[in-house]
Formats: structure tokens, sequence, C-alpha cells
């Protein structure tokens, strides 16, 4: 059971023995490993950087793929990896120091990537996609240095959405962020196994394990970030009707290209009466079948 107190991993140590707090850990191990075997994400005997920025998030992505690894679900190595990033202030000690009490495999790497964003952005704008490239590109290096095969990132299911609505408000494309693809150059994974996982539930973990958590200062501390105006649309909606995330979420997994209007996904061009496909017309009203 995911409860026995002589099998677990150190990361579960000291874990609330309420009856909620078991029903959360243990929706959260279910889902993640639904996605993990949804996406295809494992190739046996790989080895995996988790990447860990101290955040409620890659805290409960690093514990769930652990108690995993521990019940030998997940057959791949682990290295957690924190990109330190020169923020002031940033408590730099915190992750070596919890991640060697937890006799988790890490990496810490310092490059100071703050002082080029702040240099590079002008005044006004906000910081996040170029410290995104930045970061992303010492992950890849660093995989490659030790010898990984995949890059794996703590966004859950309300990051998806919410970069859904981004690209689809702002960006003129119906796309987001995909729980597993191949970067650029096409020798590393990234793997996003969390994508089933409600942003609130990584809270609740992450916050009743008592991990010390890091706000990230950097691009939080700014106002009027788009990703933050549609994260309050989003937790309207779900406040007016509870389960909208869920909803629009399947909506991500039930695609329908001849109901959309891209000519590069959907042969519109060869379209003609008598080419009718099973369930072409599903999500169409009667009176438009």
């Amino acid at each position: 059971m995911l409860d026995d107190l002589d099998d677990i991993h150190p990361l579960f140590h000291g874990a609330p023995t309420t009856t909620e707090f078991k029903k959360l850990r243990k929706r959260i191990v279910r889902e993640t490993r639904e996605a993990i075997e949804t996406y295809g994400m494992v190739n046996r005997g790989d080895r995996w950087l988790v990447c860990l920025s101290g955040g409620k998030d890659s805290y409960t992505l690093l514990a769930v793929l652990h108690e995993l690894k521990w019940r030998g679900l997940l057959p791949v190595d682990l290295l957690a990896c924190n990109l330190d990033q020169g923020q002031p202030g940033f408590p730099a000690t915190v992750l070596p120091e919890f991640l060697t009490k937890m006799g988790v495999p890490h990496r810490i790497e310092y490059q100071d990537t703050y002082s080029i964003v702040v240099d590079k952005v002008p005044q006004g704008r906000t910081y996040c996609a170029l410290c995104s490239r930045l970061r992303r590109g010492n992950l890849y290096r660093i995989a490659r240095e030790e010898g990984c095969s995949a890059v794996v990132l703590g966004h859950h299911r309300d990051d998806i959405l919410e970069t859904f609505f981004m690209n689809l408000f702002h960006g003129g494309r119906l796309a987001t962020m995909p729980p597993k693809l191949v970067n650029e150059d096409g020798d590393l994974m990234v793997l996003r196994p969390l994508a089933f996982v409600a942003e609130q539930d990584c809270e609740k973990f992450a916050r009743a394990m008592n991990y010390p958590i890091i706000p990230c200062d950097l691009c939080g501390s700014q106002e009027g970030l788009q990703r933050m105006q549609v994260k309050k649309l989003l937790d309207d909606w779900e406040s007016r009707t509870p389960g909208r995330r869920n909803v629009m979420f399947r909506a991500l997994q039930n695609v329908r290209p001849s109901h959309l209007a891209d000519p590069a996904i959907f042969d519109f061009l060869s379209l003609a009466p008598g080419m009718a496909q099973p369930q072409q017309d599903d999500g169409l009203p009667p009176a438009l079948r």
C-alpha cells in the first residue's frame, strides 16, 4: 500500500496520515503513472534529468517519480537537477541540503542568466520568454553531459491549459505544451509526467509534506503577465462551473481535424459527397448533420 510506513521513499517520510492526504497522494501517483503509460514516456534503462526549481510542482514531480521507481514501476535512472539562475536573494543552499538529506542523486548548476535577462529585456516587458529559453538551453546541455535521454519538467494540467489559451488568445494558433516531445536537435525527449495532475493537488501535496518551497521572484513578481490573466479567467470559470478544467483538458485529447479549419491537417479540397467517414459529423448539432 502507498501509505505503509516501512516501504516508502525518504521523500515521503513524515507524510500526514489523514485519509484526505492518502487519497490525494494516491490520486497524484495514479495520474502520473497514467500519463507516463498513455504517452509512452519510458524506455527501460533510460536516464532522466528531473528539473527541480524548488516550487510546489517540481517537488511533487520529484516525489512521485521516486515513489514509482521505489515500487519498481519506473525502470529508469533519475537525476535531480537545479539550475541556479543567479536571481538576487535565491537561497542557494536549500535544494542541495534537501536533496542530500533525502538521498536523492542530484546536480546543482550555477549560471547567471538573470543578468542576461535584465540586460536584454526592455523595461516594462516581462522576463519569462527569454528566461525560459536560457534555462532550457542550459538544461539540455546538462542532460547531454550527464548522459540523460530526457529532460523531465513539472508542468501540470493547468499549465497545459493556460498555455493553450495563451496561444489561442495571443498567438493565433491551437497549440499547447505536449506531454511528450523531441527537442529541436532531435537528441533529447522532453517529458511532462504531471500532465494529468491538477495544480491544486500539487499545492496541497507540497504544503502537506512541508517541502522547502522557493518562489520564483524573477518573473512571478511582475504584474500583468498574460499567463496570470489566463489563470484568473480559468479560475473564474472553474468557480462558476466546477470540473470545467477537466472538461477542457479532455478536449485537448479529443481533436477532430475535420471540424476545425486548417487545410494542412485535413484535406478539405478533396472532400466531397460520398466520402463521409464514420464519426465525421460527431459534435455537430443534429440539424447540421
